[in-house]
């Protein structure tokens, strides 16, 4: 018997070895988040399927000027208005 033989003989039920995609097969890259017990090529191809959505994050929306002047113009009134509240002498007569 060689050392394969022996070294294979018993089927490992435990550790990183004894996990497999449940698609292809591949023990590489496996995602086990979620029970999902899949390779990561396949939850690439997969992911819209299963119901995973990908979500930008806030750095990569791209603000401009124009999406900032109503907000800005927003804060401005507001300023003023609790700067006269508290203030009232400031108000022009």
């Amino acid at each position: 018997m060689g050392h394969s033989n022996v070294w294979n003989s018993h089927p490992k039920s435990y550790g990183p070895g004894s996990r497999t995609c449940r698609v292809c097969g591949n023990p590489h890259g496996l995602i086990r988040k979620y029970g999902l017990m899949c390779c990561r090529q396949c939850f690439r191809s997969n992911a819209k399927e299963i119901g995973f959505i990908k979500v930008r994050c806030f750095n990569d929306f791209p603000i401009t000027l124009d999406l900032l002047k109503p907000l800005l113009l927003c804060m401005l009134i507001i300023a003023l208005h609790l700067c006269f509240f508290f203030f009232p002498f400031l108000q022009y007569r």
